[in-house]
């Protein structure tokens, strides 16, 4: 089973940038989509964007699109996301986690325990 541990994430004024790291173990992880979403306080946690296991095929949100992009590398276990522009209403604690299905209808592995995520704030 995939585990992931994520991290970058810090404060920034708005229109800045930040880079976020997801770091997997397991042999498994090239096979395996990944997703990243956020959760703002009092809020749901959303989809933010998925990549396909050989990084073939993205998907954002609307409300991140043109604005971040999300790659990996799976000669170092790693999937990234790029954040440029960033709004406040971009604050909040982001997760990644794998899963299956075409990335535009991305479906998190029913197994994945969800790890405790990094902190993006974004000043006004």
């Amino acid at each position: 089973q995939v585990q992931l541990v994520e991290s970058g994430g810090g404060l920034v004024q708005a229109g800045g940038s930040l880079r976020l790291s997801c770091a997997a173990s397991g042999r498994t992880f090239s096979n395996y989509a990944v997703g990243w979403f956020r959760q703002a306080p009092g809020k749901e946690r959303e989809f933010v964007t998925a990549i396909s296991p050989s990084a073939a095929g993205t998907y954002y949100a609307e409300s991140v699109k043109g604005r971040f992009t999300i790659s990996r590398d799976n000669g170092k276990n790693m999937v990234y996301l790029q954040m440029n522009s960033l709004k406040p209403e971009d604050t909040a604690v982001y997760y990644c986690a794998p899963g299956r299905g075409p990335v535009y209808r991305f479906v998190v592995d029913p197994r994945f325990s969800w790890g405790q995520g990094t902190q993006v704030t974004v000043s006004s």
